[in-house]
This record gives C-alpha cells, structure tokens and sequence, in this order.
C-alpha cells in the first residue's frame, strides 16, 4: 500500500509540475504585443489630450474660462450673449449654443438692456462700466456706445443682461415659479434690447434655458452627488470597514462553524427581509391619509431628489411587493432544496478544512483588486485623454440663411474673409473638439482598442487569480496526508506556476470573453442611436442578438472557470482543458445542477445577509434616526448617495470572501469527479478525497445509482 500510494504521488507531482510546459505561446507573444500598443496609446494620449477640456467651460474663442495661468483666470463662469438661441436644433446636434459667449468673473444679478445703459449721456456711467464687463473684451472704448446698433451687430455686447445663477459654471436665467407663474426675478416678461420696445414672455427666455441646461442638469446632480461624498467619503470608509470585518468574522466562523453558519445565515437573511417587508409596510401606514403621498410614480415622473419618491404610498407598496416576491422564493427555495443543501453543506465543511490550510488564499483577492484597479485607472485616465485630444474647431454661425453656416472658419481671418460680406449677420465661433487630420481621424480606433484591451486585461487578471487559487486548492485535494503532502507554500507555488507557464493560456481565455464584452457594447451602443428610430424589425434583431451574446457571455465565463481548474492541475493548453472541462461536467451534468449551484445559492444568501445587514445599518445612520448618534451624521442631498455606496461597496467585499470559498467548492468538486472517474476505493486505487466528504457524496452517488438501475 505505501509502495503503490508513493507511486501516486510521484505521479501527482509530475502532473503537476516537473511535465509543465508553456502554453498557447503565440496567444502570449500576442498579449505582450498589445499591451505593448497599449502603453504606446497611452503615451500619445497623455501627450496630446488635456483635461481641461472637461473641468472647464470654454468661450467663443476656444478658451478656458478659470484656468489659472490664463487671461480667464478671475472669469471662472461662461456667459450666454443670447440664451434664446439655445433653442436651436444644433445645441441637440453639436452641443454649442449659436451665440457668443465669454467668460466673467460673476453673472448678471439685474436685469438691463444695452439701450438703457448706454442711453445715459454720461459714458462713465456705473451701469454703463457694470454691463461692460458683459461684452468682449476687445470693448474697451466707451465712447463707441453712441452708435448702439453697431455694437449690437457686431456683436460686441448683448443687446440684454437677465439675473442669472451659475450652474455648472454657466450663467443661466435665474427662473422660478410663484404659484404657478413663471417669472425671471420679479419679471413675467422683458425687452429684448432690440429697440422695438415690444415686450417678451419669460417662457422664450425658458425654452433657450432648457436646451442650453439639457446636458447640465445631469452635471448638476453629479455635482451635488460629489458634495455628498465630500462630507460622507469616511463615514462611508466605516461602513465598508464594517462590513469588511463582518464578512472576514462570518468567513471566519464558517471555517470552524460551517454547518451551523449557514443555518443561521439562512434563518438571518429570511428575517432580514421580514424586517424590511415589515417596515416597508409600516411606512405605507403612516403616508396613508397624507395629503400628496397619492400622487402616482407616472405622474411625477423623474425627479432629482430622490427623497420626493420616499413621500409616496406607491413607493413603498412597491418596495414591500419586491421583498414579499423575494421572501417567497427564497422559502420555496429552501424547502425544494432541503436535501441538497445538507450535500452543500459538507461540500462547504470540506472547503473551509483547505481554506484553513491555506488561509493566506482569504487574503489573495486583494491582490485581485489592486490589479484590476490599475486596469480601471490606466483605462478610465486614457479614455479622458483621448477624449480631450482633439483641436477646438470654429464654425460660422448664422441668424439669417447663409450658405457658409455650419462650414469651417479661423477667428483670426473670419472678420476679413467674404463670408462676413454675403452673410453680415454670421459669426465664427467655438463649435466643439475635433479635427480633421490622420490622427484625429484615428481617434475612434484608439477608443475602441482603449476598450477592449481594458476587458481584456481585466478578464485576464480575473483569470490569473481563479487559476492561482485552484492550483492550490487542488493540491489540498491531491495530497494523499492531508496537510502533510501539500506544498509548502501552495498559493505561491499555484501563482509561479500560472505566470510561468499558462500565460498564454489565460491571454487566450480572456481574449474570446473580451472580444464577446466588446461586441456587447457596440450592441447597446447601436440599441442607444435606434431608440429614436421607426424600425421596430431592427430593433426585434437587435435584441435578440443582445440576448444571445449575455447568454454566450455567461456560458464562455461558465467554461473559462472550470478549463483554469484543468490548466491549474494538469497543465494542458487551454482548448484541451475546456474540452476536458466541459466532457467531465457533462458526465456529471446532474451534480452540477443540483449539487454545484445549491453551494452558489447559499453563497449568494451570505452576501444578501451582509449587505442587508450594512444597509440597514447605513439607513438608519444617515437618515439620522439612531438617537445616540443623530447628530453626528452629516447633512446630505441626497442620503441615498452613502447608503447605495456603502451597500455596493459592501457586496463587492462580501464577494471577493466569498469567491475564494466558491472557487474552493468549484475545484474540489471537479477534483471530485475526476477522481470518481480515476479511482475505484480499492487498496490499488484510493479515493483521494477526504473520509468527510466520502461519507455524504458517495452515499448520495450510490444512492442515485440505485434509483437509476430499478428504473431500468
């Protein structure tokens, strides 16, 4: 017997690290080779882009307003000439307003036409010296202001000023409402500076508002977003920490605990969501009878402060329908699955035995994270500079039909040109960023190549840490003495090993799900620009390839997990081991739905005990109702803003515990059917599970073998 079981071993360790080669060569070579492009993009990105081009807004003249070391320094806010003219077509196609505009250190606080300014005989006026600070900055003879319609053609000053507040840093109309009238001030109406003394609705002056705000009120809430995080960003720090320990103690305790924990996880997560159906119902109670909670979600429609939707019977009737549905599926579930949970369960006591050998493997997702953080930044900063690369290109603009409108101009000629003769109305302004030569022109496929090797090196790193943890957890299932025959040091050993000779292999695996993930974009992309389109068979195409591409997604990730558990114990290429892979879960398809998945399930509970847990906590933190603390938490926009957060960020931690138990339970169960397939229990041919694990997967594998010959 020792003889034989030594053989085995020989054998084993020959499998797994003296008959390795490198694999899939060329898909290496060819990974190296992108990554080596990419920096190269990367290099011309940040040599070309400018980020300003973001931060800040930009006048007529292609300039920032608020950068420091600039002319515009002092003038951090962008102002419209005309905001009526906002209402045109080309604000939606173009995204530029077809008036002048400049920067200024403040917005216009009164309302004052250029006529009633300038129409005082006194050129050193103070309101004459206070609407100068309006025009361009070339105004400088005040004298000029005799010959008011020149200015006003020219363009030099606008014909008006109406209060206004920066948003976004853009002076827009300072409009509201008193009882349903919509009023600029204290004004329903106003002159437009055009000297017909004829007066103006507001509601004009709103139409121009709304086109030149139809990209900032998202801007606007972002803002607001990013000043609740300014205030939260470490109470949110202590909510992540929370639940960072909560998970690292409930990993902890199923380590020791396993059968006992996901009971009580169980038990936990059902009155967790008994505790929200509850409070869900007893916040409908108290909107019941109050005047406005009867208004529908239809008609209210969107609004920016989520807290109008908590005032609402509706809302919470929904949010208790949710839980209700949630509660019930999740009983029937259990009660279905009672059986099988008890398999899941040793399954589960057998992953915790190999993650107590190996508990340096709890902590390898942070490795994982910080890798894929610097896949996050390199691309998302690439991206921007890529973005902001383009040359400021000027387009004649046009109050009259002129045949040059839209066409490309230069500020510097535009006034000496013909166009300023057959169109005297036309001005050459700043339309957008772009450019026509070579490079600009290859600025898409540099997005695109931004894009997909941003999947592609996220799907490798994924990648490099599922085949490092199951090189390891399967040299806890091959050692014949367990601990005694593993490797010293198994996780190191498993992540030497995949960068030293699987590279390729990996490069490959997340080459094809890249190339899906790409495909998928460009899928939503084209679903985006149809959405206004008549064409309901493009769009019937078009969702019906959006749905098989999620379905090939989840199939390709489906196999890539279990071909990197093959690579991380045999060392074949990647092709041999999906195949290999795929044939043993087909031979063993009914254990994989009912064993593999029920483990994935009890999973998925702990992560809904840990984030529901935090997020109630969160709730009643920031919404100020935990007494003791009330005043200690931060006043808010939108409270909504740390608690979505803190929960996300919560999931995501509770994941990244819980992935190294999921790949644990993954490996050993593939382990376990290659060995039911290898080895018969005999002195010649033992078993190399654990006793453990034996007992209750053989019982249930004799028991259904059984039931399948009296059936026959």
């Amino acid at each position: 017997m020792g003889y034989k079981t030594n053989i085995l071993l020989l054998i084993l360790t020959y499998l797994i690290s003296s008959s390795r080669g490198c694999t899939d060569i060329i898909c290496c070579i060819l990974l190296l080779v992108a990554i080596g492009g990419y920096v190269a993009v990367g290099i011309v990105a940040w040599t070309q882009g400018d980020p300003r081009k973001v931060i800040y807004p930009t006048d007529s003249r292609g300039q920032f307003c608020g950068q420091k070391g600039t002319s515009n320094e002092q003038k951090p806010y962008l102002f419209y000439f005309n905001i009526m003219k906002c209402a045109s077509p080309l604000v939606l196609l173009e995204f530029q307003c077809p008036t002048t505009q400049i920067c200024v250190s403040k917005c216009p606080d009164r309302y004052i036409t250029f006529l009633q300014a300038s129409s005082i005989d006194h050129t050193a006026t103070q309101e004459l010296k206070y609407y100068q600070q309006f025009c361009v900055p070339e105004f400088t003879d005040l004298k000029k202001v005799s010959d008011t319609p020149e200015v006003l053609k020219d363009g030099e000053c606008p014909a008006m000023l109406t209060p206004s507040k920066p948003l976004a840093r853009r002076c827009l109309p300072a409009i509201n409402s008193k009882k349903g009238v919509i009023m600029v001030g204290n004004a329903t109406t106003f002159d437009d500076g055009s000297g017909s003394g004829k007066k103006r609705n507001v509601t004009e002056l709103l139409e121009g508002a709304k086109k030149a705000n139809v990209l900032l009120e998202t801007r606007q809430v972002a803002m607001k977003i990013f000043e609740d995080y300014t205030v939260s960003w470490y109470w949110i720090i202590i909510g992540l920490v929370i639940s960072m320990v909560i998970s690292l103690v409930f990993i902890v305790l199923l380590r020791f605990l396993a059968g006992i924990m996901i009971w009580v996880m169980i038990v936990l997560v059902i009155l967790v969501l008994g505790y929200g159906i509850f409070h869900c119902y007893m916040e409908y109670a108290h909107l019941k009878g109050q005047t406005g909670s009867d208004v529908s979600l239809m008609e209210l429609g969107f609004q920016t402060d989520f807290r109008v939707y908590l005032h609402l019977k509706q809302t919470w009737l929904a949010f208790m329908i949710i839980l209700c549905i949630m509660e019930v599926i999740i009983i029937l579930l259990l009660i279905f699955l009672r059986k099988r949970i008890l398999i899941a369960v040793a399954l589960i006591k057998e992953a915790s035995r190999a993650i107590g050998h190996i508990m340096t493997s709890l902590l390898f997702p942070l490795c994982t994270f910080f890798l894929l953080c610097l896949c996050i930044a390199y691309w998302a900063s690439t991206a921007v500079f890529l973005s902001t690369s383009n040359e400021a290109v000027y387009k004649v603009f046009s109050d009259t039909e002129c045949q040059y409108a839209g066409t490309t101009c230069k500020p510097e000629t535009f006034s000496t040109s013909n166009i300023t003769k057959l169109c005297p109305g036309a001005h050459c302004l700043f339309a957008f960023y772009g450019g026509e030569t070579a490079y600009h022109q290859y600025l898409i496929v540099f997005q695109i190549f931004n894009t997909f090797m941003f999947f592609w090196l996220a799907n490798f790193v994924i990648a490099l840490g599922q085949v490092t943890l199951a090189g390891a957890f399967a040299s806890y299932y091959w050692a014949f003495k367990k601990p005694d025959d593993m490797p010293a040091f198994p996780l190191f050993s498993s992540f030497g090993r995949a960068l030293r000779y699987h590279t390729g292999s990996l490069a490959f695996g997340s080459l094809i799900l890249a190339i899906i993930q790409v495909i998928r974009v460009i899928l939503e992309y084209l679903d985006h620009k149809l959405k206004a389109s008549d064409n309901m068979f493009a769009k019937f195409l078009l969702t019906c390839f959006k749905c098989c591409f999620w379905c090939l997604e989840k199939f390709i990730k489906f196999l890539n997990r279990n071909a990197y558990i093959m690579i991380a114990i045999y060392g074949t290429n990647f092709c041999t081991s999906a195949r290999n892979a795929f044939s043993l879960l087909m031979r063993n398809i009914i254990r994989v739905a009912v064993l593999d998945k029920v483990t994935d399930f009890l999973f998925f509970l702990g992560k809904i005990l840990i984030v529901g847990s935090v997020g109630i906590l969160a709730f009643f933190f920031f919404t100020q109702r935990i007494k003791l603390i009330q005043d200690t938490a931060p006043t808010l926009n939108y409270y909504w803003v740390p608690i979505l957060t803190v929960m996300v960020g919560s999931y995501l931690i509770a994941h990244g515990f819980f992935s190294v138990y999921a790949m644990c339970v993954d490996t050993l169960f593939l382990c376990f059917c290659e060995d039911l397939e290898r080895n018969d229990g005999t002195p010649e041919r033992p078993y190399y599970m654990s006793s453990a694990l034996s007992e209750i997967l053989l019982k249930g594998s004799l028991k259904s073998s059984k039931s399948a010959e009296s059936q026959e």
